[in-house]
């Protein structure tokens, strides 16, 4: 599986697979802070049902990402995302490139393959949560604060938790494909099959213009 942890850099020219980029750049402040919590509810909604975890690390094809693979990339994102955010949100124009590069030692590469699905979902929740506690305390004129970056490019909070969005929802597509076609959701009730693009209809849509 190609490794993809740089997803930063691929934010900048990429398009959205899920919902546009201009559909996220519209959206309020709070209404971002809410889809990005919806996120957690949609991962309980579909994997804590699911009691047969073998289906949740295999994948259909080879080179394929499993659902397992998908949650250590969502947990990758955040480790990668929050540091800019707080770092932004506690000083002024700060210089990002004085975070360390994201990596993963050979003893957490070996726990996220000894560790269970569910686990690593417990993780990334946790993460998130502090992601969303840091934004709900922010003042909205905070949002537009900024810090710079040799490595990237310059990154306010606002494009940082755009960029937290945009991904939950490619990888949240590629997740309900992937329990569909492993058929992790068999015998499951309806509430816990029912697909993305249904969920996404339930999200804020209060836009800034």
């Amino acid at each position: 599986m190609a490794d993809r942890t740089g997803l930063l850099q691929a934010r900048r020219s990429g398009e959205l697979t899920t919902v546009s980029r201009e559909t996220l750049e519209a959206l309020t402040n709070d209404a971002v802070v809410i889809r990005l919590h919806y996120t957690i509810n949609h991962l309980s909604r579909w994997l804590t049902p699911i009691h047969d975890a073998t289906k949740l690390v295999r994948s259909v094809r080879r080179g394929e990402a499993a659902v397992k693979d998908l949650l250590i990339q969502m947990r990758n994102e955040e480790l990668i995302v929050f540091p800019k955010i707080y770092l932004i949100s506690v000083k002024s124009s700060p210089d990002l490139d004085q975070l360390p590069l994201f990596t993963r030692t050979s003893d957490e590469i070996e726990s996220d393959r000894s560790h269970s699905p569910f686990v690593v979902m417990a993780e990334f929740r946790r993460l998130r949560q502090s992601t969303l506690s840091l934004l709900r305390n922010l003042p909205n004129d905070a949002w537009s604060r900024s810090g710079s970056s040799r490595r990237e490019h310059p990154w306010t909070i606002r494009q940082l938790a755009e960029v937290l969005l945009a991904r939950d929802y490619e990888v949240l597509a590629e997740m309900d494909d992937a329990l569909e076609r492993t058929g992790a959701r068999d015998g499951l009730a309806a509430a816990q099959r029912v697909r993305l693009p249904e969920l996404l209809g339930l999200n804020p849509a209060e836009t800034r213009r």
